[in-house]
């Protein structure tokens, strides 16, 4: 990713003297030694620089979480009092928990906001429904979903593209070490405020949790630079906390905060981080994450508190999603293993099954969205469209059901939220499909999970219910609105978990709303590969330790099974989007790949002189597009018994420092190493941690061009290096874990004559799919096993 594709130098002297036959084509790939050089590659290592992000390609670069211990570094931590390091760590726990307290509070405020939209639209549309006024009611229903679809997609289209979709993938990205451009601004974190809230209130196949997740990330990090780009506070304080490396935490309590937010489950929202999005963790991240929950815990229960008084509009629980069966009893037979093993097997089938479909038609809207703002718009308003004929007419094939009058829930439900809704049948009857297509998302979840309840649904409903939000899931999300796959995929699974539930009658002992918890349970370990923190959220949720044991072993199987055919839905995501993200496990052909022999199908390594001409840093920032480049100093005095000078490698410097002291125009008139306080006097290790602009917008004279700069006082002294005979494989698990952006390849053999550099390793060069372009014999193998397996 940080180095650009020009042709390099030949091969080494006797490469084209040694031939790879056919026969040794189809050796597999593991078979060969580490000590076999790979010849038979193309001229370059390509790699490709764009993505899409949002709805419009962009250029990707990488993040510095690597300390920069240069000169400057290493002065300002010595010269930092007690008094300023205690600043600086109150100030990172003040900005966590203004992240929990805000994210508690605008999701409180969406979760209320949505209730009531959404719920004054329903009560209208069963008001219309039973007094006979069909078509009415169906152009009131359509008419106010194309409306809030309108409003959440023309925000989402005009002002802010990246707020579309969940967020999530690219919250992955950025935790791995992508700069995802224009991901956590201040614009795409109100228009997904009001975005969620018209999607999911016109009724639309999404959730809000995904979006949560997204907007959390957004306040931690407006709130850890001061503001947005444009009208952002010069705070002192601020300053210390201008790097990656902690605006990558502060970003990670912000996603924590959201999942709890969505689910009331502040472990779970901790579990989530560390499991799913999270590539880097240390114990003090965890302590800051666990405390961000924690306030949004506490902002939860207040709004809940407040809202039992009736002060909250329509339903005055907020919106919440609670399903508490702490009061129910869970007991367990051997009878049950069998069918709670079929639910985790349908889980990772379906999930794997969900995942390949919802693939083609990604790929599909892309095409579609290609076209233009009007062409994304127009199929949102399709999709709106085609959600508000399904769920306003499909209720009308269930038949009534006459009320039991041994329930002690209000049946049927008029004017409220409820389980029995009336919607086109007598009195004494309900519709039971009306009950979950008829009501806001979470009342549809409260409502199937209900327990007790053993013949509220009728199979053919859960049925209907089951196919048409899996095909409304698969063409709605994608579009340019908010949206999330938590809830979607939770309804999914309840209504084939309480399903099958129904179809097993007696011979299961286990109620069959806890049947629907496992289900959705499973079907989202199938989807998303989720399994610890999955597991705590729905403890969390549901109150009830006592589902431990056959929660996991659901999730066990589900995530098993759903393995076996393809990855998680938000890898898939980020291949589509063309996001360079760095898998945990390396692909085991790595192994037989050394970083010498990659470094050698790379272009040459640019190095610079400790000391260097003006004009010679700026052509070399202007001709390529390395955002690192070795300092290696010539005629370095020899160690004792050497009788010439030596090389030194003395580290690496970036380019936004470069392009920093080229802009202060730090100079030199001759060419000589600085004091320590020369560069104090121009430079604070915090100055060049700050965005600065691009060398294109740096005006020298010629005077000035003819100058020197020392660059030793920038250069990072202890970057990380790997002998060129290391491993590929062992050098992306190197790469990952330490969450790196350049890796510098050292040659084995030292001596006069020999250059201390190979070459450098960055993120692109390491992803998989560019080291089999450049070796296309591997390519070839890989395909092969792939088919034969």
């Amino acid at each position: 990713m940080e180095e650009s594709s020009r042709p390099i130098p030949e091969p080494a002297a006797g490469a084209a003297d040694l031939e790879v036959d056919r026969e040794e084509e189809e050796d597999d790939p593991e078979s060969i030694s580490l000590h076999q050089p790979l010849l038979k590659r193309t001229p370059t290592l390509t790699t490709n620089h764009l993505a899409m992000v949002g709805a419009k390609v962009s250029h990707i670069e990488s993040l510095d979480y690597e300390i920069n211990e240069n000169d400057l570094f290493k002065h300002d931590w010595r010269s930092r009092s007690s008094v300023q390091v205690l600043q600086y760590v109150f100030l990172k726990w003040m900005l966590a928990f203004l992240v929990g307290l805000l994210t508690g509070a605008i999701a409180s405020l969406i979760n209320l906001a949505i209730e009531n939209i959404a719920g004054i639209k329903m009560l209208l549309v069963g008001r219309l429904v039973n007094e006979r006024r069909y078509i009415n009611g169906f152009i009131y229903f359509t008419g106010a979903n194309f409306a809030l679809t309108m409003v959440a997609a023309t925000l989402c289209v005009m002002f802010a593209p990246t707020a579309a979709g969940p967020g999530i993938p690219e919250i992955k990205a950025y935790l791995n070490g992508v700069d995802t451009p224009n991901m956590f601004g201040a614009s795409t974190l109100i228009v997904k405020i009001i975005g969620s809230i018209g999607a999911v209130s016109a009724g639309l196949d999404l959730g809000k949790e995904g979006p949560l997740v997204h907007i959390g990330a957004c306040l931690a990090s407006l709130l850890g630079q001061g503001g947005s780009d444009n009208y952002r506070l010069k705070w002192r304080w601020l300053r210390y906390l201008q790097n990656d490396r902690d605006r990558r935490d502060l970003i990670t309590c912000g996603a924590s905060s959201g999942v709890c937010a969505a689910f009331r489950a502040p472990v779970g929202g901790v579990l989530f981080a560390l499991e799913e999005v999270a590539s880097w963790w240390r114990s003090a991240l965890l302590w800051r994450t666990f405390f961000s929950t924690a306030i949004v815990v506490v902002v939860l229960r207040g709004f809940m508190e407040y809202c039992d008084s009736g002060k909250c509009g329509l339903f005055g629980k907020g919106g919440l999603i609670l399903f508490d069966v702490s009061s129910v009893s869970v007991t367990y037979h051997i009878n049950d293993l069998l069918p709670v093993a079929l639910i985790g097997i349908i889980g990772g089938v379906l999930g794997s099954l969900y995942n390949h479909l919802l693939h083609k038609v990604l790929r599909l809207y892309s095409l579609i969205n290609e076209k233009g703002r009007t062409a994304k718009l127009l199929l949102s308003l399709g999709v709106s469209l085609l959600t508000s004929i399904c769920l306003y007419l499909l209720p009308f094939l269930a038949p009534c059901t006459p009320c039991d009058p041994t329930l002690d829930a209000a049946c049927p439900t008029v004017g409220r939220s409820g389980n029995f809704k009336r919607f086109n049948c007598p009195n004494g009857y309900y519709n039971d499909l009306a009950s979950l297509l008829h009501a806001t998302n979470d009342d549809a979840v409260r409502n199937i999970f209900s327990t007790g309840t053993p013949t509220e649904f009728r199979a053919i409903s859960l049925l209907i219910f089951f196919a048409i939000y899996c095909i409304l899931g698969l063409f709605t999300f994608g579009i340019a609105v908010p949206s999330g796959l938590f809830l979607p995929i939770i309804l999914m699974g309840s209504a084939y978990g309480r399903l099958l539930a129904l179809m097993m009658g007696s011979h299961i002992y286990i109620d069959q709303g806890l049947y629907a918890v496992l289900g959705a349970a499973a079907l989202m370990s199938g989807s998303m590969r989720m399994t610890v923190s999955l597991c705590v959220i729905f403890l969390e949720l549901t109150n009830n330790l006592l589902l431990l044991p056959i929660m996991m072993f659901v999730l066990l199987i589900a995530k098993t099974v759903g393995d076996a055919f393809n990855p998680s839905i938000y890898e898939i995501i980020l291949d589509l989007k063309g996001l360079p993200f760095l898998e945990a496990n390396p692909e085991p052909w790595m192994r037989n790949l050394t970083v010498g022999e990659l470094a050698a199908a790379k272009p040459s390594v640019v190095s610079l002189g400790g000391i260097e001409k003006v004009v010679r840093v700026v052509e070399v920032l202007k001709s390529t597009k390395h955002n690192g480049f070795p300092v290696v100093d010539q005629g370095v005095p020899s160690p004792i018994g050497m009788p010439t000078g030596a090389t030194e490698l003395h580290g690496l410097v970036l380019r936004s420092h470069l392009v920093a002291v080229l802009r202060k125009k730090w100079f030199l008139k001759e060419r000589r190493r600085t004091e320590e306080w020369e560069v104090r006097e121009q430079f604070m290790s915090v100055d060049l941690a700050q965005k600065g602009p691009k060398i294109q917008e740096v005006v020298l004279t010629e005077d000035e061009m003819d100058m020197y700069i020392d660059l030793h006082p920038f250069t990072n002294t202890t970057p990380y290096t790997v002998v060129e005979t290391m491993s590929v494989a062992k050098a992306v698990v190197l790469f990952r874990q330490v969450a790196l952006r350049h890796l510098l390849i050292v040659p084995k053999y030292q001596g006069a004559g020999i250059s201390p550099i190979v070459g450098i390793l960055t993120r692109q060069d390491l992803i998989a799919h560019n080291i089999l372009g450049a070796f296309p014999h591997l390519a070839k193998k890989e395909k092969s096993e792939s088919t034969n397996s």
